[in-house]
């Protein structure tokens, strides 16, 4: 437990040190809370962060690296109920120092005190983002100690993800210019990085339990810590950023924790790099071929480096606390500055340039999620490609380009010019609508990544599983047998046009992140389960004949046509309060008949592309067909045809 131990102790420390240094819990000037107030709320968000780090790292161990049949499994899963009911407390606790905090009332078991702080917590948004997370965590507790289905565990690790939603937006730039971004770069920040201390921690706390396969799951959990890594570097420069403005403002209190945290983390990249490269080979040779004794040494050194690494992390940890309770250089009321058009009160962001052609190119409104998304997905791939070439196995190149291909116009799509004047103008919107739903899936889908991972992603023989089963397993599920259904995916598709422009969800991704998130992914995933079921080469449980695929996408698209032409004629303005705000003296309802004319013009280039790959499969498979039928033939000596035209002799002969 030296390496627990160490971690908090560590933590807490440097938690102190870093508000001590920083101010973060200086007595304020106007209705101070106290000292245990303002020692205690990032005392107890530094608590928030380790359960939520305990509880997901375990899960994700669990849901990628152990195997049910072993101790191993059950243990990870106990760590991961204890971690959440942690962070059930530690949530609870922080609620309770925020609303001291905040409104400077002094603790008191009154009826009177018992009623404003239940108001805080539901109908004030800060109060309700601390309970929203103290009963996720509460739920995540009993589920952890309820379900010990493999599969099951996967949607408990997403609520336990879900759990760092409200904490996510709670950042210091929630108010500011750049909030958007920054809800993003802290909710990946947070979740990778508990991914990654959780799941060191988890190792530590089953070292006894998992004996000899120590070197097997410390490998699968360094993939998973390389990954954490990178996002967490990203993420973290973001973030900074955001909040930093320039460079001179390394040198005010938060950027002095600022560079501390970036040098704990440059440290804990150091040791993951050997732990990958020197440590697992030599514990794996010791443990195959040098002895015990050589193995109990490399078992040795690991310990000993793992205790250094967690050490480092409570710092991290604790930095990360102090830094949650220091003024930022860019102030949260810089938003304030901004309103000074209805375009700019509405977005919260300063108004891009007027556009042209050329600025849909050069201006960038980077979105981290599909960045990230777009790059571990080219490297994945690559790599696949290589490990397949490596041992003899070809693979056509035109997969690759389009797959590529199809991920970088993603994001820049999702970043790009695109992202920067979709919340201003409706045919911007439009147009990233139709490259999401259409250009893009008509790119990704021949790449086929399905068949690809199966082909190149080792088979697990442990009973855990990996990439390749959770990918084959997702394939074949009952949930994909039904969305993959020809009929099905082109009802998602068309359908869901008319419910998204026609209902509140449109409003909803304009005025909340997470649903402009969700609208991505939705069209994503509609276009590729759609363009799937036409030219797909990954295997699904059932494909239409090439006939009916033809009239399927015929019919498809001329619903698509008919909602284009919808937008086109309407009088009326969609979401008038939002887009009849915008832009630079813009005509809101020419903008949309534009937008209208793009989903109706833009969407016959994909619809010819799909047709003549669907005429062209349906030429080579019949191709094939008569292939096969000559080799049959030449095999058996046209014993079919004899036996045809014998029976056709016969019955003449029988009617003569």
């Amino acid at each position: 437990m030296l390496g627990p131990a160490a971690l908090l102790a560590v933590a807490v420390l440097t938690t102190v040190a870093g508000l001590a240094f920083s101010g973060g819990a200086a007595p304020l000037q106007l209705q101070d809370p106290g000292p245990a107030v303002r020692w205690g709320l990032p005392i107890a968000k530094l608590f928030v962060d380790l359960g939520a780090a305990g509880m997901i790292g375990a899960l994700v161990l669990a849901i990628w690296a152990l195997s049910p049949k072993k101790p191993e499994f059950d243990a990870a899963l106990d760590v991961a109920a204890a971690s959440a009911a942690v962070l059930t407390v530690a949530s609870a606790a922080t609620a309770l120092f925020t609303f001291l905090d905040v409104t400077g009332e002094p603790l008191d078991l009154g009826d009177a005190f018992g009623q404003k702080l239940g108001q805080f917590l539901t109908s004030i948004p800060l109060g309700q983002a601390w309970l929203t997370t103290t009963l996720i965590a509460a739920a995540v507790t009993v589920l952890c100690f309820a379900v010990r289905n493999h599969t099951a565990l996967v949607f408990v690790a997403v609520l336990a993800v879900v759990s760092l939603v409200p904490l996510a937006q709670q950042g210091h730039a929630a108010g500011a210019a750049g909030h958007n971004a920054a809800v993003t770069a802290l909710g990946l920040h947070l979740v990778f990085a508990a991914a990654w201390l959780g799941g060191l921690l988890t190792l530590v706390l089953l070292q006894g339990r998992l004996g000899a396969r120590l070197p097997v799951v410390l490998a699968r959990y360094s993939s998973v810590a390389l990954i954490s890594f990178i996002v967490v570097a990203v993420s973290g420069y973001a973030s900074a950023a955001l909040r930093i403005g320039d460079w001179p403002q390394l040198t005010t209190p938060y950027g002095v924790l600022v560079i501390g945290k970036v040098a704990a983390l440059i440290a804990l990249g150091l040791f993951g790099a050997l732990q990958r490269r020197w440590l697992i080979a030599r514990i794996t040779r010791g443990v195959a071929s040098e002895g015990a004794d050589a193995a109990s040494r490399g078992r040795g050194t690991f310990w000993l480096l793992v205790v250094i690494e967690l050490g480092f992390m409570g710092i991290a940890s604790g930095l990360a606390a102090a830094l949650a309770r220091t003024a930022t250089p860019v102030s949260e009321d810089a938003a304030g500055t901004l309103a000074r058009t209805p375009a700019e009160i509405l977005t919260g962001e300063p108004l891009p340039p007027a556009p042209d052609w050329w600025r849909y190119f050069t201006e960038w409104n980077p979105d981290l999620i599909w960045l990230l998304a777009a790059g571990f997905g080219i490297f994945f791939y690559l790599a696949g490609v290589r490990r397949l070439r490596r041992r003899g196995d070809s693979w056509p190149v035109y997969r690759t380009i389009l797959w590529v291909a199809g991920l970088l116009l993603l994001a820049w799509v999702t970043s790009g010019g695109i992202s920067a004047y979709e919340q201003y103008l409706f045919s911007s919107h439009m147009l990233g609508h139709m490259l999401l739903t259409m250009g893009i899936p008509v790119l990704l889908v021949p790449g086929a990544p399905v068949t690809l991972a199966a082909r190149a992603i080792h088979r697990r023989d442990d009973g855990s599983r990996g990439g390749r089963e959770w990918i084959l397993l997702a394939v074949h599920s009952r949930f994909a047998s039904i969305i993959a259904n020809p009929i099905v995916a082109a009802v998602l598709f068309a359908g869901s046009l008319w419910v998204f422009y026609y209902s509140p969800l449109f409003r909803w991704t304009m005025l909340d992140h997470i649903g402009h998130e969700w609208m991505i992914a939705h069209f994503l995933i509609t276009g590729y389960l759609f363009v799937q079921s036409l030219i797909g080469i990954d295997p699904v449980p059932y494909r239409l004949p090439y006939a009916f695929r033809l009239v399927l996408l015929l019919g498809t698209m001329a619903f698509h046509a008919f909602f284009g032409l919808s937008i086109m004629l309407s009088s009326g303005i969609l979401l008038a309060d939002w887009y009849g705000a915008m832009g630079w003296g813009t005509d809101a309802l020419l903008d949309q008949q534009l937008g209208g004319g793009i989903a109706w013009s833009i969407g016959e280039i994909p619809t010819v592309a799909l047709a003549i790959t669907v005429a062209m499969q349906w030429s080579r498979s019949d191709e094939k067909e008569s292939k096969r039928r000559d080799r049959h033939a030449d095999r058996t000596g046209d014993s079919e045809l004899e036996e045809y035209n014998a029976r056709l002799q016969a019955l003449a002969e029988r009617d003569g």
